[in-house]
C-alpha cells in the first residue's frame, strides 16, 4: 500500500538528527531514488521574512543543509530560493539569505537563488489563477522540492506545504493578489492553483520547532519535535492540521482541495507511516481561520441578508493594533493592498470598511503590534 505521509520523530537541530530524520522519513516514501545525476533540484524554502533560525519563522537551515548534501550525493545540483515579502532584489534577499542563516547552505553544496525575474504563467485549469506572474528561477527546476515551515496564519489559519506556494509570486506583488483575491476561499484556491501549476516532486515539513500564536512572522515557537513528508501537498497538510488541532474544512486550502478532491475529508483516511497520534499538540495556540466560504443563514430574503451581516461582523476575526507596541514604522501601512490603513499622530488608523481582511498588517509588522483580534460574541461562543 502506497504511503501517503510519513512523519518521524526529530527533537533537535543537531547535524545528525536531522540526516536521520530526513533518512526515515523518506524511506517510506521511496527516499531519493528519483534524482538521477545531473538533475536540477529547486528547493522552495519558506523564507517569510528576514528572521533568526531560532525565531521559528523560516525553514530551518540545520534540516536544509543535510537535504543537500543527500542530494548532491545523488550527482544534482541544487538551488535554494524563495520570494519574500517586500522588494524581490539583491539587497533584500542578500538580507534574508544572511539572518536565516542560508549562508550555511552553500557551505553544504547549494546555490542560493540570485535570479530576480519574472516569468508568465497561463494555467488554464486553474479555478482561479489562470495567469499570473511568478519567481523565474523555478523554470531551471527539473524536479521542486517544497520544504515548508508548520506555523500558525492570520488568514489561513494554518501555513505549510501548500501555503509556501505563494512565495512563488514576486513579493511587492503579493498585495495585489490579496486586492485580486479578498475572499477568504478564492485566496485559497488561487494557492491550491499555485500549488497545482508547480506540482512539487517532494514535499517535506520541518516540524522539529512549530511557530504557534500570532503567525507565521510574530508567534512564538513551540517544539514540535518532527519532521514529515509526502508526494503531495495537500495531503501533508491535511495530516498536520490534525497535530495542531484544525479540521480540514477549518483551513481554507484543505476545503478548497477537498472540493477538487485532491485529498479526503479527514487525516484518518490517510495512509500514514509513523504515529501521527503521539505527535498531536494539544494546547498548540492557534488563530481563528477565516471562512473559506461566505455565511449562509437565514435565506436569500432580506432578514437572511440581515441575519448574514450579523454574523460576519460578529464572528469574523480582524487585525487590531496595539499601540503600546507600535514603533510607528508605516511598514502596515505601506503594505496594506487595500490602503485601510492610515497613519494618526503616529499610529496606524483602520478603516474597516475597506479593510479586507488579508493581515498583511499582521503578517509583516517588525514588533507584532498587529494581532488577529476575535470579535467578543465569537469568543463567548467557543467557550
Amino acid at each position: 500500500m502506497q504511503t501517503d505521509v510519513s512523519i518521524v520523530r526529530c527533537q533537535s537541530y543537531a547535524p545528525d538528527e536531522c540526516r536521520r530524520a530526513l533518512e526515515e522519513v523518506l524511506r517510506p516514501l521511496g527516499g531519493l531514488e528519483w534524482v538521477k545525476s545531473g538533475m536540477r533540484v529547486v528547493i522552495k524554502v519558506n523564507l517569510v521574512a528576514a528572521m533568526k533560525p531560532e525565531e521559528a519563522a523560516t525553514t530551518h537551515p540545520a534540516l536544509l543543509c543535510e537535504l543537500v548534501k543527500m542530494l548532491t550525493a545523488r550527482g544534482a545540483s541544487v538551488l535554494l530560493g524563495d520570494s519574500p515579502g517586500g522588494l524581490y532584489n539583491a539587497a533584500h534577499l542578500n538580507h534574508v539569505y544572511d539572518t536565516a542563516g542560508m549562508h550555511a547552505c552553500e557551505e553544504a553544496g547549494a546555490e542560493l537563488n540570485h535570479d530576480f525575474s519574472q516569468a508568465a504563467a497561463v494555467f488554464p485549469e486553474a479555478v482561479c489563477a489562470r495567469e499570473f506572474q511568478y519567481t523565474a528561477y523555478l523554470d531551471q527546476a527539473d524536479a521542486i522540492i517544497d520544504f515548508c515551515k508548520l506555523k500558525t496564519h492570520g488568514m489561513m489559519g494554518m501555513t505549510n506545504a501548500v501555503k509556501n506556494f505563494f512565495g512563488v509570486i514576486p513579493g511587492t506583488m503579493k498585495p495585489e493578489y490579496h486586492y485580486k483575491y479578498p475572499k477568504t476561499g478564492d485566496f485559497a484556491n488561487m494557492i491550491v492553483d499555485l500549488c497545482e501549476y508547480f506540482k512539487p516532486r517532494l514535499v517535506i515539513c520541518d516540524a522539529v520547532v512549530g511557530m504557534e500564536g500570532n503567525g507565521p512572522t510574530q508567534g512564538s515557537p513551540r517544539h514540535i519535535g518532527a519532521v514529515a513528508a509526502a508526494l503531495s501537498a495537500h495531503k501533508l497538510d491535511l495530516a498536520c492540521a490534525k497535530l495542531l488541532g484544525f479540521s480540514a474544512r477549518e483551513i481554507p486550502t484543505l476545503n478548497a482541495a477537498i472540493e477538487r478532491g485532491l485529498i479526503p475529508e479527514t487525516a484518518e483516511e490517510l495512509t500514514i507511516s509513523g504515529n501521527l497520534d503521539s505527535f498531536i499538540v494539544p494546547d498548540f495556540k492557534t488563530l481563528p481561520p477565516q471562512k473559506s466560504v461566505g455565511f449562509r443563514y437565514g435565506g436569500d430574503g432580506v432578514m437572511g441578508k440581515i441575519v448574514r451581516k450579523f454574523l460576519s461582523v460578529c464572528l469574523t476575526p480582524r487585525p487590531q493594533v496595539r499601540k503600546d507596541a507600535c514603533i510607528g514604522c508605516k511598514k502596515c501601512a505601506n503594505i496594506c493592498p487595500a490602503k485601510a490603513i492610515t497613519m494618526v499622530e503616529g499610529k496606524p488608523s483602520i478603516n474597516r470598511s475597506r479593510c479586507i481582511r488579508c493581515f498583511c498588517c499582521q503578517e509583516f509588522c517588525p514588533k507584532g503590534a498587529m494581532k488577529v483580534k476575535r470579535p467578543l460574541v465569537a469568543r463567548i461562543l467557543n467557550k
